[in-house]
């Protein structure tokens, strides 16, 4: 049985028809919006009107309240809210047979001229009003809104109807992206395109989404990174490139990771992680200045200060501070019997023995350093095993040169001094593809990368930056699925 709200506005809908008047009408020609209206004529006076200008707006009806012999409906488009007022008797005869059919949530054209109320209320004079689409779903409660999270991720449109704040995420974590494109163009660097259908993933350790390209029968993956096609084009020639789009990857749901998100990846020719770390805080840095008007921010209650120079702390003196344990004075054995005084659990237990040494460490340091970092910091020199595609470290062997900057918690980030010597990449590429009988996240061997990579890349360093988790931060959300617009979730049907 149809809820009996959609119903009652199911049989306006109907009788609109049968009266001859269209209620989903082609297009409206809007002469303001409502933010224009605002700026050019919030300064009249209480009582004051413009007669000799005509208006028109549309936008959605998202209040309305009737006076006697006359009404008030409050309007919404996309730059704000605007007062109507109608007077019922001085509409023409289509226009009074739609006022008497409307509800609030439908899309509605209005035309009049502007005033101020004596309240000092800016207000449009209604003289003529068209519905522009009879809505046939209720609204959520005014004042609550979508109380249930949920609802608000699955019916996002409703939660950009119900909640201004929202909205205005939405819009920064826009201008967001076009600064970042700003900052990298005005720096010589070429936008390009990556594949998203791959026939080999690679660039990140992380579990692919798999599909099947049914007239080469061929299995495809989705991009996990633009790693590996950004650097054949440093070998190609371009010497400063950039990806910014969409990566996938099969992994869990929590408050900073989506299956699908944002990623932002560049690579520069003849520089390294050193040069590297200055250019992220510097991006950083020019984006907290210009969406928050300061490098010093409030996140969550917590200032935040993304002021250059940021703290560098090594893998290794992280550990030792956070956690008094001297890692390279520590066998493989040992470091298994720290980590299991930080976590416990069969599984746990089982999986650290096959774990190599670079990944005990790399999981010591999770438990027993990250949650104490929260101003913003470059982790750097990270062991070699975990970085099969970065330079080893000029000064220690059994390192790379690999930074992570972290910042409210949450890596933001990963950049590398990028490997291109064939023969030690080729080494590597097979320890990984080796690895893949326990891994399934190690990366597979490309044959076609390699190509590139004998060819010959020039020295490079390359980045990743986390474009959801710096709007995050940005917009002060708590949450990843709060800054994108459809985050990914269970598949539940509609409600009746």
């Amino acid at each position: 049985m149809e809820n009996p709200l959609r119903n009652e506005k199911r049989n306006k809908l109907h009788h609109l028809k049968e009266k001859g008047i269209n209620p989903f009408p082609y297009s409206y020609d809007r002469t303001h919006s409502v933010s224009e209206l605002r700026e050019k004529y919030d300064s009249l006076n209480a009582g004051e009107e413009i007669r000799d200008l005509h208006i028109q707006i549309a936008g959605r009806l998202m209040a309305k309240r009737l006076m006697g012999k006359a009404a008030f409906f409050n309007v919404q488009d996309q730059s704000g809210t605007l007062q109507i007022y109608i007077k019922p008797s001085e509409l023409d005869e289509s226009s009074s047979l739609s006022f008497e059919q409307i509800d609030i949530g439908d899309i509605v054209g209005l035309s009049g001229h502007i005033f101020k109320t004596k309240k000092g209320e800016l207000s449009l004079y209604c003289q003529k009003f068209v519905i522009l689409c009879k809505s046939l779903e209720p609204l959520p409660e005014k004042f609550h809104g979508l109380t249930d999270v949920e609802l608000r991720y699955r019916y996002r449109h409703l939660d950009l109807i119900m909640d201004p704040e929202s909205r205005k995420v939405f819009e920064v974590r826009s201008k967001i992206i076009r600064l970042i494109r700003k900052f990298l163009d005005d720096r010589g660097f070429l936008e390009v395109e990556t594949p998203i259908l791959q026939p080999i993933y690679g660039g990140a350790a992380a579990y692919p989404f798999t599909t099947q390209h049914r007239a080469l029968n061929m299995t495809l993956y989705l991009k996990i990174s633009p790693e590996l096609y950004l650097k054949r084009l440093i070998v190609g020639g371009f010497e400063k490139v950039y990806d910014l789009g969409k990566n996938f990857r099969n992994e869990g749901i929590d408050r900073s990771h989506n299956p699908e998100f944002t990623m932002l990846e560049w690579y520069e020719a003849y520089t390294d992680y050193q040069y590297q770390m200055k250019q992220f805080e510097e991006l950083t840095a020019f984006l907290a200045q210009e969406i928050r008007g300061s490098t010093k921010i409030t996140y969550q209650g917590r200032e935040l200060d993304f002021t250059p120079p940021w703290r560098r702390l090594s893998v290794y003196d992280g550990v030792k501070e956070y956690g008094g344990v001297d890692v390279p004075s520590l066998s493989d054995d040992q470091l298994r019997k720290e980590l299991l005084k930080h976590e416990s659990g069969e599984k746990f237990s089982s999986e650290i023995r096959r774990w190599s040494r670079g990944e005990l460490i790399a999981h010591l340091f999770e438990l027993v350093v990250e949650p104490h970092l929260w101003n913003p910091t470059f982790i750097i020199d990270f062991p070699v095993e975990i970085s099969p595609l970065t330079k080893t470290h000029r000064q220690f062997s059994e390192l790379v040169e690999r930074f992570e900057p972290i910042a409210a918690g949450m890596e933001i980030g990963n950049a590398y001094s990028e490997l291109n010597d064939p023969e030690e990449q080729l080494k590597r590429l097979r320890e990984q593809e080796a690895k893949r009988v326990v891994d399934e996240e190690a990366q597979p061997m490309d044959e076609d990368f390699m190509h590139a990579i004998d060819v010959g890349m020039p020295p490079t360093g390359g980045v990743g930056f986390g474009v959801d988790r710096m709007v995050m931060i940005l917009t002060d959300q708590s949450s990843i699925r709060d800054i994108i617009f459809f985050p990914t979730m269970k598949w539940k049907s509609r409600p009746s």
